[in-house]
């Protein structure tokens, strides 16, 4: 057994200690199924053993599941194969042959015990957790678009009653040893030099444990089914809880609450099998599998810099250089002081520089207190002084998105910094390539986009020029991992990628205002589809004489008539003039009364009159998700992007494209790429050649290719 270890003291009690070679924290493998199988059954049959302990051999109890396996699987379900059922069906087999077996089980766990890690604990009569701050315990499947296939759904319900286990089934999110303990979900939290051995004498003292489920007379706490005293509140207001919240994208929650509604009211065993089943529904839907690839395998292997050069050393920024101090100056700013970088912060005049500075430190105290402000002004230094730059190794200019102000701004940094310094410009849409002429340092210069607000957006586009360097490259995105960014690779476009997706949204939008579509139908169905933000919403947050100043840009610049943006230009245009520029201004679509919510300006319909037939909500849904599809898929065939894994990544973490869709390029395999052409091809002919779907689709769908198959990313 190299997955699990078993040893028997002196008095008859089973260490059972899991530790999966090769990996950071133990999950389920097939390995571990069929070893922790055989520890069961050898220590029921042993005469000699009289219980057992279950712990783990790394700093962490358990994960669960083994995601990019489950991807996988779920995959071959979606392809028509069936469902790995028999190895689930062996997790729950051990599991309740540990509850019913006769020998009392004890779990001592120190970390995180999370999904099937919990799953196992529950299975165990005893649950001790070690105090450390890093032990928490959680059923996070949900968040995968899926159900605890290991009992979960029965298990915890039964425990601590329908009403307390809903939450944690629903939101999945982990709570700490001593919320455990408040719950009822652990017996007791003890220092973790002690856990062993604390749960080896709740073996030795309770030798005929079992679980109150299989115990005669016993019945659910707080009652179960439509007779419970919280079944309104639980199962009938939770239905139109989780739609209002879902808009139905997301099947986990509803199949959550079936699952203990209906499990709970039978039987153990039968109750497994209706969690069983619904599991299953959901491993055959798309959703889970978007969910799981996008959010957490590809995710994943983008914060460990998946697309970083190879060969070239691991770097380390010792001084960083911010130009600008504005919002997307403070906020990086703030970024590097928290990872414990020093800071120059430099803008027009000391004082801007030093508003800036205590603007990054408002947010430094906001998010981790006065002790994390002392330190964020420490690192912090504020100046107008270019020459105060000479000792940064790397600079991140951040000013206004004009090409004239940023050429003088990198003209002035590249006389101060020494050869080696990198220099980066945080431009969401001019072309890094054509910057990089303004400085003395064309293959030491990158694009580093970031998105508002720093602190709290995860995205970093990371644009390569024409003559950016593979160290550059690989320097850059070791700072991006310094800073806690998940990074997406592009090569240099107008618009780069993000921008580019972005203006398809907005621009539709704008383009079905001025058809006189309604703008609350457009809101509201960019929010049905599950679109983070609105699109009339957030360009008042981004602002509409930003769009003007893009605009203006892109004509000066000569663009090609696929970037200017035409079907939207006469709405940035007419807006400008009126002075409704967003939130800043006071107004732009929406006003925004003084201790009041916002709401969309009345004065809209007499700008853009209403037309007097509106169109279907799915038709509005289609063009400002499908759009946004089809220019990723154009980034693709352009060498924009150069991986699937980058275009969704960026579009959900950057732009707040659907989680459930898996990013753009999912859809378009969730949709079926045939369905999707054939719904294109209606809304071209209807509203324009921007629906026209590119050549490659159509042959990817004539060879039935897709986007992801046979592929690593």
């Amino acid at each position: 057994m190299n997955t699990i270890s078993l040893t028997v003291d002196a008095q008859g009690v089973a260490l059972v200690t899991i530790d999966c070679p090769g990996l950071s924290v133990n999950v389920y493998t097939d390995e571990f199924t069929q070893q922790m199988r055989a520890a069961i059954d050898q220590i029921h049959k042993d005469p000699a053993i009289v219980g057992a302990v279950i712990t783990s051999g790394k700093d962490g109890f358990m994960a669960g599941a083994d995601l990019k396996a489950l991807s996988a699987a779920i995959d071959a379900v979606i392809g028509g194969g069936p469902l790995a059922a028999p190895r689930f069906d062996t997790e729950n087999q051990f599991m309740r042959r540990m509850e019913t077996g006769g020998k009392p089980f004890a779990a001592a766990v120190h970390g995180a015990a999370l999904g099937g890690g919990l799953e196992l604990c529950l299975a165990c009569h005893y649950r001790a957790i070690s105090d450390d701050p890093a032990s928490i315990i959680g059923l996070p499947e949900v968040k995968a678009g899926l159900l605890p296939a290991g009992g979960g759904t029965q298990r915890l319900p039964r425990m601590i009653g329908i009403e307390a286990a809903l939450p944690l089934l629903l939101d999945g999110n982990p709570v700490s040893a001593t919320r455990a303990l408040e719950l009822g979900i652990v017996d007791a939290v003890v220092p973790r030099d002690n856990l062993v051995e604390h749960a080896r004498q709740w073996v030795l003292a309770n030798r005929d444990a079992s679980q109150p489920w299989d115990r005669k007379g016993w019945s659910i706490p707080g009652g179960a089914g439509a007779l419970a005293g919280h079944a309104s509140r639980s199962f009938y207001a939770g239905v139109a809880q989780v739609r209002s919240r879902t808009q139905d994208n997301y099947p986990a929650p509803l199949a959550i609450l079936s699952a203990v509604y209906e499990g709970t009211q039978l039987p153990f065993d039968r109750g497994m099998a209706v969690e069983a089943r619904y599991f299953a529904q959901l491993a055959s839907d798309p959703v889970a599998r978007n969910l799981i690839r996008t959010q957490f395998v590809n995710r994943k292997r983008h914060e460990r810099l998946a697309h970083r050069p190879s060969g070239v050393p691991a770097s380390q920024v010792s001084r960083l250089g911010v130009l600008g101090a504005g919002m997307m100056g403070v906020g990086i700013a703030y970024a590097a002081a928290h990872a414990g970088l020093p800071v120059v912060l430099l803008d027009a005049s000391r004082q801007q520089a030093d508003d800036g500075k205590a603007r990054a430190v408002d947010i430094a105290r906001r998010a981790g207190g006065e002790q994390a402000a002392v330190r964020c002004e420490a690192l912090i230094s504020a100046t107008a002084r270019y020459d105060d730059l000479r000792d940064c190794d790397f600079v991140i200019e951040a000013v206004f998105e004009t090409r004239a102000i940023k050429s003088e701004v990198l003209g002035h940094v590249s006389e101060v910094l020494g050869k080696n310094a990198i220099l980066a410009s945080n431009t969401s849409t001019l072309p890094i390539t054509g910057l990089a002429d303004y400085s003395d340092r064309p293959e030491h210069f990158i694009g580093m986009h970031f998105f508002s607000p720093v602190e709290r957006m995860p995205l970093l586009e990371i644009i390569i020029g024409a003559r950016t360097s593979r160290e550059t490259q690989a320097r850059a995105m070791d700072l991006a991992r310094l800073l806690r960014k998940t990074p997406i690779v592009v090569n240099d476009s107008p618009g780069f990628f993000t921008s580019r997706i972005f203006c398809t949204y907005v621009d539709e939008a704008m383009a079905m205002l001025s058809e006189g579509i309604s703008p609350a139908l457009i809101e509201n169905a960019a929010r049905m589809a599950g679109m983070a933000a609105s699109p009339l919403a957030v360009l008042d947050e981004v602002s509409l004489d930003l769009q003007q100043r893009v605009v203006d840009q892109a004509r000066a610049d000569g663009l090609d008539n696929r970037f200017l943006r035409n079907h939207a230009r006469p709405v940035i245009s007419r807006m400008n003039t009126l002075a409704r520029l967003g939130r800043k201004s006071g107004g732009g679509f929406y006003d925004y009364p003084a201790g009041g919510r916002k709401r969309l300006w009345s004065g809209l319909s007499d700008v853009f009159p209403l037309a007097s037939d509106q169109p279907d909500v799915e038709i509005v849904r289609q063009r400002l998700l499908y759009i946004q599809a089809l220019e990723s898929v154009r980034c693709l065939d352009e060498g924009v992007i150069t991986a699937p894994a980058d275009a969704d990544i960026g579009a959900i973490l950057g732009l707040g494209f659907p989680a459930w869709t898996g990013g753009p390029l999912s859809m378009i395999e969730t949709v079926d790429v045939s369905a999707f052409l054939h719904s294109c091809d209606a809304l071209a002919a209807a509203y324009g050649p921007r629906f026209a779907p590119p050549e490659s689709l159509r042959e990817r769908s004539t060879e039935r290719q897709v986007f992801y198959r046979n592929t690593n990313n």
